[in-house]
């Protein structure tokens, strides 16, 4: 009998010794349109206790890049948190076309907005064909672990939350509060009823464009950690907060406007708050958290030729009427043989090209050809031939990652620097997104807390590291579609 005991007892203690040690707790938190150098340009009218606090503690890979082309905002969080690309995540863009049909990126008619009637709030991550972070821990826990994500935009909530999430929650302009949908619930909870009775807004108030929206995603964040006891259980759980009125105001004013000054201190007060009290309920040292963002921003084109640098905008979405006639002409036809455009991608109708008996090579090209004549356009790249094109290996390598041949178009038109696509106007003073160069791609990623020691890496990382990083940390798989590698440079504080 003794040694029954003293087996069992021993067995115990070696299943103890075997658990994989995790946090209690990962929060992903991704900054929409915060270009790297956010970090240092507004620094000092930071605080000590949110961004400086993360520079401070935490891990800073300074040469984080996006690898893949368009650098948008739906994209931008899928690779993050799938630790890939279009091309296999199949995210192509904010929207994009799937046979022929135009669709937004979350768009599911098959669900209903719970908390709201809008039609706009029927979403789900069905467009998604990659797993996530938080799908991988759940697999690796049998499912106990738990994942919400929260964001003003639909798109920042639910992709980042992955497929099997517990539940994502956006906020909804009709009602002015969050709401979320059938595909996780069929009516909100009770704490989330109460929360918005206590924090909303007047229908249609745009609170996108305001600090309040920033105040408004930390306070659902935090009453998430609350009610639903994230890290609190025993098990691992992930937290994904998106913060969208960064993008919101920088496409309104620019990236040197004193409202964007206005909307960063907003940020860094509300994060060192909320930093507060994950300290608090978790635990210092308990839980792992990560600051990136979806992509950056260039600076307005009307104030870099203010100042003698050469800059433009571009209307792309208005060249696919001209570009269809066109054609008709050189083709002697009288349909319009690309059916769509989005930043600067070309689709080609392949069975009306086919039906008339027109060679698609010579289409491609004819069209690549009158695109070129614009003279803000650097090259014209047919999708089926990016890795020999005529343009530097590292450009090709992103148009190559940010293709997906059921869902992104024919050709795309690469703008020449600082071409942004976007309102072509004079009095123009906001700014935009979508390009390979490092006013777009250059973005933040700093880990703090849990096994991780302060330092800093020079090394160019992508935006499909932070995934198998993550994973790797946590002893789990990476997601199924990741093309991304662990960074074995982080140095890991002692236990």
């Amino acid at each position: 009998m003794r040694k029954t005991i003293l087996s069992v007892l021993l067995m115990v203690a070696l299943a103890a010794a075997a658990q994989v040690e995790r946090p209690k707790l990962i929060v992903g938190l991704v900054v929409d349109q915060m270009r790297w150098d956010y970090l240092y340009r507004f620094q000092d009218e930071y605080g000590e206790g949110g961004l400086k606090r993360l520079l401070r503690e935490g891990h800073s890979f300074e040469n984080t890049m996006i690898n893949y082309v368009p650098t948008v905002t739906a994209i931008g969080h899928a690779s993050i948190y799938t630790g890939s690309t279009p091309a296999l995540h199949g995210i192509c863009g904010n929207n994009f076309f799937i046979d022929g049909k135009e669709v937004y990126c979350c768009g599911d008619s098959t669900v209903r907005g719970v908390g709201s009637d809008s039609k706009k709030d029927q979403m789900s991550p069905h467009n998604l064909l990659a797993s996530t972070i938080g799908d991988e821990l759940k697999l690796a826990t049998d499912f106990r672990s738990r994942v919400f994500g929260v964001a003003i935009k639909e798109r920042a909530a639910i992709l980042p939350a992955g497929h099997s999430a517990d539940a994502a929650y956006w906020w909804d302009t009709t009602v002015g509060h969050f709401v979320s949908s059938t595909y996780y619930m069929d009516r909100l909870p009770e704490w989330v009823e109460q929360f918005n009775r206590q924090n909303h807004t007047k229908p249609k108030f745009e609170i996108i464009t305001d600090n309040l929206g920033v105040t408004m995603t930390f306070r659902m964040a935090e009453a998430l950690l609350e009610n639903e006891q994230l890290g609190q259980r025993g098990q691992t759980d992930m937290l994904a907060v998106s913060i969208s009125p960064t993008d919101a105001v920088g496409h309104q004013v620019g990236i040197d406007g004193p409202e964007i000054h206005s909307v960063y201190k907003q940020l860094d007060k509300d994060l060192a708050h909320f930093l507060d009290e994950l300290d608090r309920v978790i635990g210092r040292g308990q839980y792992l958290l990560f600051l990136s963002a979806d992509h950056g921003g260039a600076h307005n084109y009307n104030y870099l030729q203010n100042h003698r640098i050469p800059a433009a905008g571009m209307e792309s979405w208005s060249m696919l009427k001209p570009l269809n006639n066109h054609l008709k002409t050189v083709f002697s036809i009288d349909k319009d043989l690309f059916y769509g455009e989005n930043m600067a991608r070309f689709y080609l109708n392949h069975e009306l090209t086919a039906a008339l008996g027109l060679d698609e090579e010579r289409v491609k090209g004819e069209a690549a050809k009158w695109l070129k004549r614009d003279k803000r356009v650097l090259e014209v790249v047919d999708f089926d031939k990016a890795a020999t094109a005529a343009l530097p290996k590292i450009i090709c390598e992103r148009i190559a990652n940010g293709r997906n041949a059921d869902r992104a178009g024919d050709i795309i038109c690469i703008l020449k620097p600082q071409v942004v696509i976007t309102t072509d106007n004079p009095e123009f003073r906001g700014t935009s997104h979508g390009a390979w160069n490092p006013y777009d791609a250059h973005i933040p990623f700093v880990l703090m807390g849990w096994n991780v020691a302060h330092g800093q890496s020079l090394e160019q990382v992508n935006i499909t590291d932070i995934a198998p990083t993550i994973c790797s940390m946590l002893h789990i798989e990476m997601p199924n579609a990741a093309i991304g590698r662990p960074l074995y440079s982080l140095p890991c504080s002692p236990r």
